[in-house]
């Protein structure tokens, strides 16, 4: 079984940028649900489909296929909850981790997150200067339920 342990935290000031260059993606969700969620994704000319696990602690389960960029277009364009998440993904190398910036466009515009993928759960991590509050355990900011709740729409 493939696993994802993932830690995901706020981003502060802008020095991160000078240290990496994005890549655009477009996600959409056909399904969230307590126990699963099914997520496409198009990245540059790849179509991927995701199914995750329900999260327990900073790990579940992910599985993610390659699938036709034409396939994952039609099931963003007729099958996916509105709206899609659109963001820019920067990869930056700190340590012996690579650790991922989402900035957010649309309506979660503003919001910009880095998540950091371990091989276990308990693995001591070097955080960059730019890194802000952790928000793992806070399901406001999985992408999946940004589409449910937008960043735009917390207030205050």
């Amino acid at each position: 079984m493939a696993k994802e342990i993932e830690r995901k935290f706020l981003v502060k000031g802008d020095e991160w940028r000078k240290l990496a260059k994005g890549s655009v993606y477009r996600q959409g969700y056909i399904a969230t649900q307590k126990q699963a969620t099914v997520r496409v994704r198009i990245v540059g000319n790849q179509g991927y489909l995701t199914i995750k696990g329900p999260s327990i602690n900073y790990s579940r389960s992910e599985f993610e296929y390659s699938i036709p960029i034409e396939d994952a277009q039609e099931m963003l364009d007729k099958l996916c909850d509105r709206p899609l998440i659109e963001k820019t993904r920067y990869k930056i190398d700190w340590g012996s981790l690579v650790w991922e910036i989402d900035e957010f466009e649309g309506v979660n515009k503003g919001l910009i997150l880095a998540e950091v993928e371990l091989n276990q759960e308990t693995q001591k991590i070097e955080l960059p200067p730019w890194i802000g509050e952790e928000v793992s355990e806070d399901p406001r900011y999985f992408n999946s339920n940004l589409v449910k709740n937008p960043f735009s729409q917390w207030g205050g």
